[in-house]
């Protein structure tokens, strides 16, 4: 069956608030084979709200409408779904005398408006609320002809979370047909978009009963493969089909096949290996130790580091020689080099990475403009150098080095 959850609030389209309850109700909607098609948020405007409502009944057969069951004038969402299908509300006696009991236990005086709260919608079963003053309510009603289910809850995630575990999960067990649903993650690295979707959309678009996404960021390539079959057996069959498939294309640019972080694939292939690791950054100011160190157990592999900024703590610090700065320039090949190879050898670490660039905003040339990364990996045997260009601003140039240290210490392990 098919899903759409509308977030209520016009908080939420302005920068300071976020809806973060419907990513809790997808998961608990998957477990039980049902898919979110739509979410929508919607602010407080009883025409725009009707509209929503409308629209998600016409689309998909369950609705869950988070928020707006307040007591204020602008808490919209009872008198909004009424509205959508045509029914009408009544004031629950019993939803009033429990205000008052509420109100009476906190030793406050109760308003007027608060009764607002147990206006409830014709054919509605009320959802009780321990943890807040608005009940919920569930619909088991039609649109258009169609059977739909639609739900009310409140907004706070302490309250919307409870209710629809309690209340809502085991009334949608009770009438969606036994589905399950299967999921892999498959990751890649420093492989453009357009060129892993060139490679594996003549796959993918063949499963029609899978759906793909894939998530770009920096440096990184998720896909998100998800299937719903009467059986998990039947469910996890074909994704894992699609996976096997995708992995083949993907070839070395695929690092996880579980959706483990390129950080975690690092440790491991370190710890496979009995290897150890030490860094020296410069541009990329401990962002690659930070990313290994948030891995629970990476002081088995991971030495540390440096964060060699100044080209005095370069020489101090990873042991690089002030003629060859003088020669070469901080932002080098051959200054990388250093940094990875006097890293190793300060730390006795099996690898060494050295980091230098230019982040920016400013600080390039025409010889070396922003973006431009020098990267080294080091061990016992030999050193190697690479030269990358990476665009956008401070950050994104910082994330993507980061990403590409970490993908070369991948590729020297494997």
């Amino acid at each position: 069956m098919k899903s759409e959850i509308i977030a209520v609030g016009s908080e939420m389209l302005t920068p300071f608030r976020q809806d973060t309850n419907s990513l809790y109700l997808t998961e608990k909607l998957n477990e039980i084979g049902v898919t979110v098609r739509f979410k929508t948020i919607v602010g407080d405007r009883l025409k725009d709200l009707v509209s929503a409502i409308r629209n998600a009944l016409a689309r998909t057969d369950i609705v869950i409408l988070i928020g707006g069951l307040g007591p204020t004038e602008d808490d919209l969402t009872r008198e909004a779904v009424a509205e959508a299908l045509s029914l009408a509300l009544r004031r629950d006696a019993a939803q009033v005398a429990a205000l008052h009991v509420r109100a009476a236990t906190w030793r406050m005086p109760m308003a007027e408006n608060n009764l607002k709260q147990a206006d409830v919608i014709d054919t509605a079963t009320i959802l009780p609320n321990p943890n807040g003053s608005a009940p919920g309510q569930w619909l088991d009603t039609t649109f258009n002809g169609y059977r739909k289910l639609v739900m009310l809850v409140p907004g706070p995630p302490n309250e919307c979370r409870p209710l629809f575990d309690d209340e809502c999960m085991p009334r949608l067990r009770a009438v969606v047909p036994q589905r399950f649903i299967a999921i892999r993650t498959l990751k890649a690295a420093m492989i453009p978009e357009s060129q892993a979707d060139k490679l594996l959309a003549p796959i993918y678009t063949t499963y029609t009963d899978v759906e793909t996404t894939i998530l770009a960021k920096a440096g990184d390539i998720q896909l998100t493969l998800l299937c719903s079959k009467p059986t998990l057996d039947a469910a996890q069959q074909r994704v894992d089909e699609l996976a096997g498939r995708m992995e083949e294309a993907l070839d070395d640019w695929l690092y996880s096949s579980e959706g483990e972080s390129l950080e975690q694939i690092v440790l491991y292939y370190l710890g496979l290996r009995q290897a150890t690791l030490a860094v020296a950054e410069s541009c990329t100011g401990g962002m690659v130790a930070q990313r290994i160190t948030s891995v629970p157990g990476s002081s088995r592999s991971f030495l540390g580091g440096a964060v060699v900024y100044s080209d005095p703590l370069k020489t101090s610090f990873a042991n690089v020689p002030p003629d060859l700065i003088a020669k070469h320039g901080a932002v080098s090949a051959e200054v990388a080099a250093a940094m990875a190879e006097g890293i190793r050898k300060r730390t006795g670490a099996t690898l060494g990475i050295g980091v230098t660039g230019i982040a920016g905003p400013t600080g390039g040339t025409d010889e070396k403009p922003i973006g431009r990364i020098y990267l080294a990996v080091s061990d016992a045997q030999k050193t190697d150098t690479f030269e990358r260009t990476f665009r956008g601003n401070r950050d994104r140039v910082r994330q993507w080095a980061s990403q590409q240290a970490l993908d070369l210490v991948r590729r020297k392990l494997m």
